[in-house]
């Protein structure tokens, strides 16, 4: 097979349906954008939710003077109450669960909130008004159920708060947002294979007497089809490459220039080696979809 004319004939066709080319890439571009999008969103939720969920804590709240839950009627939580509370967490049943417990007395819970808060708007409480709290960090954050139960309405614990439950509703708008991405870009990839396809159907028709000319000599049919196989790859390769750069410059400028330093409660991002390993699978992608599309149209023609 002569390799020379069967580039020399596939250049031929992306100049004669230069504008039909064009839309490929485009279309391409935008859908592979889309796969790459989904790709990194995804690895950022998992990025996140593995970070999180390592230091995700259980709290145990301790009743105040001004707690109003029903097991607080009595008031602020005893000393007693409280001993009661650290003992369970150190028994053996909950202790074989726990990777590190932490107390935090009404001094150090004031001092943190005035932190936060500012010392104006904190000044509204008093020292006493604080709850006393175990912090809970599980080995196994899917665990943190056995906590709950444990202490869940017994006298003197205010509340017992698992902070993954606030989370959750977190990594689930995001998990719909990569649903959203995939589902656009399947739709975009639809588009850029049926694109092909008429693309390759047309560049076809215009050669036809061409292609009855190769047939007469007694040219293969992969001789024929390849040129027309390789016009779809290339115009696909173009967009692969023009989204693999959108996908890293994305990372590179979006996240690595703007989000980190706009987003500090977020201390794990996706990086441009993530960006890198998404770059062959989009090439990949467009690759072999265009292949494909483009074979299937060509040879659905010359049997026409």
């Amino acid at each position: 097979m002569r390799v020379g004319l069967i580039l020399t004939e596939a250049l031929g066709g992306l100049r004669r349906n230069i504008s039909m080319v064009i839309s490929v890439v485009l279309v391409t571009f935008v859908s592979l954008t889309f796969v790459g999008a989904a790709i990194l969103m995804q690895g950022q939720i998992s990025t996140m939710r593995a970070y999180w969920t390592e230091r995700a804590q259980v709290s145990v709240s301790m009743c105040s003077t001004v707690s109003t839950g029903e097991s607080c009627l009595d008031g602020a939580a005893t000393e007693d109450q409280i001993t009661q509370v650290r003992a369970e967490l150190e028994s053996d049943p909950l202790a074989s669960l726990i990777g590190e417990l932490r107390f935090e007395n009404k001094a150090e819970a004031y001092a943190n909130i005035t932190e936060l808060l500012g010392e104006e708007q904190a000044s509204v409480l008093t020292e006493e008004q604080m709850s006393e709290t175990f912090y809970v960090t599980l080995k196994d954050p899917g665990q943190s159920q056995v906590i709950v139960e444990a202490f869940a309405g017994i006298n003197g614990v205010e509340e017992v708060r698992d902070q993954l439950q606030y989370l959750d509703p977190l990594f689930s708008a995001l998990t719909v947002a990569t649903y959203i991405a995939v589902g656009i870009a399947v739709l975009m990839l639809i588009a850029a294979i049926l694109l092909i396809a008429t693309t390759i159907r047309l560049s076809a028709y215009a050669r036809r007497k061409e292609i009855g000319i190769m047939r007469l000599v007694g040219a293969s049919n992969r001789f024929i089809q390849t040129p027309f196989i390789l016009e779809g790859v290339f115009a696909a390769f173009i967009g692969s490459v023009l989204a693999s750069a959108a996908v890293v410059a994305g990372v590179h400028f979006g996240v690595n220039g703007y989000l980190k330093g706009r987003v500090p409660f977020i201390t794990t991002w996706v990086t441009m080696q993530d960006a890198a390993l998404v770059v062959p699978v989009l090439i990949g992608i467009g690759v072999i979809l265009a292949a494909l599309s483009a074979g299937f149209a060509i040879r659905r023609w010359l049997r026409t």
